[in-house]
């Protein structure tokens, strides 16, 4: 698909994120598996994960996300019409997490669905929200990106083990009479998704074996290669779709898979790392939970800013992106 601009009258009017408390350092990996700080820090960009406990899950995430966004902005979550919830690792397949945080929060008729899009996830949640709201189905809606990756990671294989780890970021979407989300852009390959994968009940992709333990594998020179020419195609012509050019861009929120990987996407798009915003060298990779980790930072830090423009590009398993070029209206709390 290629981009195109939006009819919306979506706007996002508040975010709150949660990490867990433990954290995993370069340093505890060095005593795990065959690898040390000067490696990873080189080839990734990460210094440290936050890691769940073992009584915690993605639900638990999701409810400390939503907490911190109600408490910040002092808004009421009754009336919300629906909840999506976008993670890779759900507590149960059903209930959904969507419908846990339904519960949680008493929230009184809402609907209730969890997306399975890889680290595109919250980005395609807001552009699934987008529809619902111009659909006059619905007039608030909760998106919401969670992750325990750890839970599926495979600790004894290097090449993975230093990349992940858990939290969750959740905004508040609603109707307003204009909207803020500008352009939107989707994009996958199936043919290649075996080259990410967690495995489930088969033992293959589309004929290619694949390991069947339940954790992460990835073949992280072949979605490298991906990542840095379709993902940068994919910024350029969502650029070009929304008529901004690149050095008009405020920022640039893509997935944090890698800091390697972003530095080469900046290289190709023109828009410089002092207009990209990561979440990866503190938390590592946080698939659907990276990009509201990011965005948070930024306003926590005062430099996302109400009018400005601001471009989320999630990336992954699949292999799928999703685009949404958007103006912030939220004020800072």
């Amino acid at each position: 698909m290629s981009s195109h601009r939006l009819h919306s009258n979506a706007r996002i009017t508040a975010i709150g994120t949660y990490v867990p408390e433990k954290i995993l350092t370069n340093l505890e990996l060095e005593g795990m598996v065959d690898t040390n700080d000067e490696w990873i820090v080189q080839r990734t960009g990460i210094r440290e994960r936050h890691i769940s406990e073992p009584h915690q899950y993605t639900s638990d995430l999701c409810f400390h996300a939503v907490r911190n966004l109600r408490e910040r902005y002092q808004v009421g979550l009754e009336d919300v019409d629906h909840v999506i919830v976008a993670t890779s690792t759900p507590d149960t397949v059903f209930p959904s997490m969507a419908a846990r945080v339904q519960g949680e929060f008493g929230i009184r008729a809402a609907g209730a669905l969890d997306i399975q899009a890889a680290c595109a996830g919250f980005v395609s949640g807001l552009q699934l929200a987008n529809g619902l709201l111009l659909s006059g189905s619905c007039r608030k809606i909760l998106v919401i990106g969670a992750e325990t990756l750890s839970k599926i990671t495979d600790y004894t294989d290097r090449s993975t083990c230093i990349l992940f780890g858990d939290g969750a970021g959740a905004v508040l979407v609603e109707a307003g009479a204009e909207g803020s989300f500008i352009a939107s852009r989707s994009a996958t390959d199936g043919t290649i998704g075996h080259h990410l994968y967690r495995s489930a009940l088969s033992d293959n992709i589309a004929g290619s074996p694949i390991a069947t333990h339940g954790c992460i594998v990835q073949n992280g020179r072949e979605v490298y290669k991906w990542a840095v020419t379709q993902v940068s195609e994919g910024i350029t012509d969502l650029l070009h779709t929304s008529g901004t050019p690149a050095e008009q861009l405020d920022w640039l929120i893509p997935h944090s898979a890698n800091l390697r990987i972003l530095e080469s996407i900046s290289e190709r798009t023109g828009i410089g790392m002092d207009r990209i915003l990561e979440s990866v060298v503190r938390y590592g990779n946080t698939s659907a939970a990276s990009i509201p980790l990011a965005l948070d930072s930024g306003i926590r830090a005062g430099r996302v800013k109400p009018g400005h423009s601001v471009l989320l590009y999630g990336f992954g398993g699949g292999l799928t992106q999703s685009g949404l070029l958007l103006q912030w209206v939220a004020e800072s709390q």
